[in-house]
């Protein structure tokens, strides 16, 4: 069975999850803006951020949960109708952006919402290595997980999905994934088993209150991906985890 790579070579698990920003912290910035990641970066025990990428209508990688504007900008445009100029006007960075105010260590966990492996890669590779140093690409979409697959073999993938069960680990594996990102409700002690037998990572989304948030990083987890509500000043952890 192949071992899946480390998520950071100077890790050791015993100190805990890593924990992940959902689109950034969005407390005083909207979710995936440049304002979001940079106060994510600053925020002790904080490892690194989660954010989706899809294509702007010039073919350059923007950061955009949605396909459109309207939620976050409150402009009814579609995210494909815009270039990236007009999108970084409007808010919505580009990735090359995103991945200059999250520089190394910063732990990256890119979402394709699209089938955009060829833009992204080539991207990720001038700036994170090839394959990328603290970076992982997950999706939805396994047809965008074999396109990443395809472009860059080597790269490490998540299957991001709602539950956690046999029928999941299986299209994990057949796709040649090396973890699974599941929503937090489907963790059981039957699955997290399940996945700790096929060697895959496991992490969890998302975290939106302290409750929960203390009981999922009581488990055999690698990542919790958290909303800001559910984060708690951690700087004690953050400084017994130099290193990490």
């Amino acid at each position: 069975m192949r071992s899946p790579p480390q998520l950071d070579p100077s890790r050791d698990r015993r100190r805990g999850s890593l924990i992940l920003a959902h689109r950034g912290d969005w407390t005083d910035a909207p979710e995936n803006s440049l304002a979001a990641f940079s106060a994510a970066a600053a925020r002790p025990g904080i490892d690194g951020a989660e954010f989706d990428v899809r294509l702007a209508g010039d073919g350059t990688p923007v950061v955009s949960h949605d396909g459109d504007l309207q939620r976050v900008q409150g402009i009814g445009r579609r995210v494909r109708e815009l270039t990236a100029a007009e999108l970084t006007a409007l808010g919505v960075p580009t990735l090359a952006s995103v991945l200059e105010v999250l520089p190394e260590p910063s732990f990256l966990d890119v979402e394709l919402k699209e089938d955009v492996a060829s833009e992204v890669v080539p991207l990720l590779a001038r700036v994170r290595g090839d394959p990328p140093r603290h970076v992982v690409i997950s999706s939805f979409r396994p047809g965008a997980i074999a396109s990443v697959r395809r472009v860059a073999p080597a790269w490490p993938t998540w299957l991001i999905h709602l539950e956690l069960d046999e029928r999941v680990v299986a299209t994990a594996r057949s796709l040649g994934c090396v973890g699974i990102a599941a929503e937090w409700p489907a963790l059981e002690a039957a699955s997290i088993r399940l996945v700790r037998a096929s060697g895959l990572q496991l992490a969890v989304w998302t975290v939106e209150d302290p409750e929960t948030f203390e009981r999922v990083r009581g488990l055999d987890v690698d990542v919790i991906c958290v909303d800001p509500s559910a984060w708690r000043d951690r700087a004690g952890e953050a400084e017994s985890r130099t290193g990490c």
